[in-house]
């Protein structure tokens, strides 16, 4: 797919929403309530600080590469182009978000030659799935936004979004865990289909394909919605909101277990092991509802 560069413009800040805004929501916060409601608690009322894995690091390495490729003229989008950028951009990451050399301080001692090694391999299951010669992005790292039941703003950021030259639109998502899990896929198509609402209620259009990109195994998992699917998708974001507000109201967050508890970093608080949650902050009510906590987009790679 090749088009031209869509410049539709999309809110950056929940200032520039319209008046009857009262509420933000994006997809990671949605799917923690999903997931766990009192791991929504956690991350988006309490804001406790999680610790960087060596995972999202890699992670977060990986997309700004596949990002910075695509700045590169179509011919020079080699595997070996994509791997000289590995080192500049670990080093560009780690000058703006400081927190990310601390994946080596761990109990275990990391190697950072090898977790660069690692980054480079998986962009190789990346040249394995898709040719960036024949790619001309419309959009990638872009920040989408739209209004639901004319009080909740949905917003996310899109890794790439790719636009056919009849106006069909790719919503491209690269991950860069292993083969997909019924757990994870579940989670990564919500984020998607929440994209693909946004860009709907925003555009006009529904896009013809949602693309997970599994770099580790070199897979490609492709969805295709439909009008119908999105207008049941958007009831379900509604009333996870309404249930959020009920949940803040009544300051009632429960812990639901399931196996993805294993990756949880908040065990020690959480009363299904044991421990017991910090008071609910006083603040929370007061709050204002159009910042949710990503009042700055979460790294890429921090859900996986």
């Amino acid at each position: 797919m090749t088009a031209e560069p869509v410049t539709t413009p999309q809110p950056s800040t929940p200032a520039q929403a319209p008046p009857t805004v009262r509420a933000s929501l994006s997809p990671s916060r949605a799917a923690d309530f999903k997931t766990c409601p009192l791991l929504y608690r956690f991350r988006s009322i309490d804001r406790l600080p999680e610790r960087t894995t060596m995972e999202q690091a890699r992670g977060t390495l990986v997309h700004a590469v596949l990002e910075r490729l695509f700045d590169l003229p179509a011919q020079g989008r080699t595997p070996a182009a994509a791997g000289d950028l590995v080192a500049p951009q670990w080093d560009r990451l780690v000058t703006e978000q400081p927190e990310l050399a601390g994946v080596f301080d761990g109990a275990e001692p990391a190697d950072p030659v090898e977790f660069l090694r690692s980054a480079a391999g998986l962009l190789e299951g990346y040249f394995a799935v898709e040719d960036p010669t024949r790619l001309e992005p419309a959009e990638r790292e872009s920040l989408i936004s739209a209004v639901v039941d004319d009080e909740l703003l949905i917003r996310g950021y899109l890794d790439r979004l790719d636009v056919a030259p009849d106006g069909a639109l790719r919503v491209v998502d690269y991950k860069t865990g292993g083969a997909p899990r019924e757990a994870f896929e579940a989670r990564a198509l919500f984020q998607l289909k929440f994209y693909a609402l946004v860009l709907w209620r925003t555009r006009g259009v529904v896009p013809r394909v949602l693309r997970l990109l599994y770099l580790r195994d070199a897979e490609v998992l492709d969805y295709t919605p439909d009008a119908d699917e999105l207008v049941r998708f958007e009831r379900t974001v509604v009333a996870l909101w309404r249930a959020i507000e009920q949940a803040t109201a009544r300051q009632d967050f429960r812990p639901r277990p399931s196996k993805l508890c294993d990756w949880c970093s908040h065990q020690a608080l959480c009363p299904t092991f044991g421990g017991t949650p910090p008071p609910f902050p006083v603040a929370a009510a007061s709050a204002d509802p159009l910042r949710d906590s990503r009042s700055v987009p979460v790294v890429p790679g921090a859900d996986e």
